[in-house]
């Protein structure tokens, strides 16, 4: 196994618990070889355990702990992790098995949808695995298919290819394409009745981060709160957090800039005998400030927008864009509205989520109450040690 050395800035991270060294704390790459597994020591030549090495990168160390990198590594971990979704996930066969860092496995997403599984390998050193990954995926899990939705913009950064392929299809280590993988898997999730697009879909099929949420946004849906009216879900997608409000209000309206994702929602709708959502094909600013002008009312209010901002260059003008939705969506709520809010931005630290509501509700003249803090579900973990596990915030609050 080839050698990199790094600085005492570096062994300080390592230490710290946090597995990324960055390009300037390397001191020697000595033969390490692009996606290699290799083992990191420190100025004085001790070992500081096996990292998986890119050539490309700010991030040129993962680190993997233990002493390898092999199959057997491979296949311990992913057991671990699924043995932690056995415990917390409930009421669904769609779901994260691994989260990357979160998971002791820097790099690398599993999720699964029913009998099948796809995966993204996001640096060199888990792209050079995926054979063995894919094979240990196999043992545990017996899917029916595995596809690897490598089209994430990041790999980039590692010089890789932005690529969708079908790992293993009905015969495992025969011919596979995509015709392996249906255009619709159906999948469980909180009592309905869903279908993911894995080649095509939003990020690895369908959003699964929400899954805890949506139950968590229907259950004050409920006329105690929200008085069962009618509700407005933005940035609507597939239809998640639709489709769980619709059985606790009068109707749904539904927004979303993006058709097929619509087309999508409408028959997972149909396929539910769900018929009380209207799904709309809009810019949502545009019809937040529609509806302000016309004085529509609501009483409940879901936002739930893609990330405005992947990098703090952009977060200035993040914030100003998460600031005027929440403004326009609270002017929607009488009092004893609900607001249901969420960031998924990881540059925008919950505190700043905060900061921009509380401007937001005094530019509007609304008084909020903090029902619940959310984050993301269960099976995607958060280490205390690492923050980038920690992304998505999700706040419901009271119009007063």
């Amino acid at each position: 196994m080839n050698q990199v050395r790094v600085n005492r800035k570096a062994a300080g991270r390592i230490a710290s618990g946090h597995p990324w060294i960055f390009s300037s704390d390397v001191t020697d790459r000595g033969q390490a070889q692009p996606g290699e597994a290799v083992n990191v020591v420190d100025q004085r030549g001790q070992s500081l355990g096996v990292a998986h090495y890119s050539s490309a990168s700010q991030i040129t160390l993962r680190m993997l702990g233990g002493s390898g990198a092999g199959r057997d590594f491979y296949l311990q971990r992913l057991r671990a992790a699924e043995a932690h979704r056995r415990r917390v996930v409930r009421d669904s066969d769609a779901y994260r098995v691994i989260h990357g860092e979160a998971d002791l496995l820097p790099a690398l997403i599993v999720d699964r949808y029913g009998d099948y599984l796809v995966m993204q390998t996001l640096d060199q050193g888990m792209d050079a695995a995926k054979g063995e990954i894919a094979s240990c995926l196999q043992e545990i899990f017996e899917p029916r298919g595995i596809v690897a939705r490598n089209d994430a913009a990041v790999r980039a950064k590692e010089e890789l290819p932005l690529e969708t392929t079908v790992l293993a299809g009905e015969t495992w280590g025969g011919p596979m394409s995509g015709h392996d993988i249906p255009d619709a898997v159906p999948v469980r999730m909180n009592g309905l009745s869903l279908t993911a697009d894995l080649l095509h879909g939003q990020k690895t099929g369908i959003f699964l981060d929400q899954r805890e949420n949506y139950l968590a946004a229907a259950s004050y849906a409920a006329a105690s709160y929200a008085r069962g009216g009618q509700a407005l879900d933005c940035f609507t997608s597939t239809g998640g957090f639709a489709l769980h409000l619709a059985a606790k209000c009068e109707s749904v309206e539904a927004v979303d800039s993006s058709g097929p994702a619509l087309d999508r929602a409408r028959q997972n709708a149909a396929a539910n005998g769900i018929a009380n959502i209207d799904f709309r094909e809009a810019d949502v600013f545009d019809v937040l400030n529609g509806y302000n002008s016309a004085r529509r009312e609501f009483s409940l209010v879901v936002l739930d927008p893609p990330a405005f901002t992947k990098s703090r260059r952009n977060l200035e003008a993040a914030t100003t864009a998460y600031k005027e939705i929440n403004l326009r969506a609270l002017r929607l709520l009488a009092p004893g509205g609900i607001l249901v809010t969420c960031s998924c931005s990881h540059h925008l630290s919950e505190s700043a989520f905060l900061e921009l509501i509380a401007q937001a509700s005094l530019d509007s003249r609304r008084t909020l109450r903090v029902l619940e803090r959310r984050t993301q579900s269960q099976d995607h973990p958060i280490l205390l040690t690492v923050p980038e596990t920690l992304y998505l915030k999700c706040l419901i609050l009271e119009v007063l």
